[in-house]
């Protein structure tokens, strides 16, 4: 049996609602970047209106008429993981995003 593999790229990507920015991480699981990265602002989206989190990044989602006002924008790819979240820690702390309500490692 082969080992599951821990070096996979992971998207840095950003989203715009409203004016407002949230940073986050996710894998490469599409053809591109930019199609992993608009699926995962999809789901934040669907989290959005089913779950009803307080969450400043799910506020700000209800406010939207539909899910293709989010603005996604890749900020970079990493492969590995715990490469991919360090990298994005140091860009949120650059960006200042407005949206991220957790900040782990900042």
């Amino acid at each position: 049996m082969r080992a599951k593999r821990r070096d996979r790229n992971h998207i840095i990507y950003e989203l715009n609602v409203n004016g407002l920015t949230y940073v986050g991480v996710t894998a490469k699981t599409e053809s591109t970047a930019l199609k992993s990265a608009r699926t995962r602002a999809n789901k934040h989206f669907y989290r959005a209106m089913k779950d009803g989190k307080d969450w400043l990044l799910c506020e700000a989602l209800r406010s939207l008429a539909c899910k293709e006002d989010i603005g996604v924008r890749v900020l970079g790819i990493v492969r590995g993981k715990a490469e991919a979240h360090t990298e994005e820690v140091r860009i949120r702390r650059e960006l200042g995003p407005a949206l991220n309500t957790d900040v782990r490692g900042d």
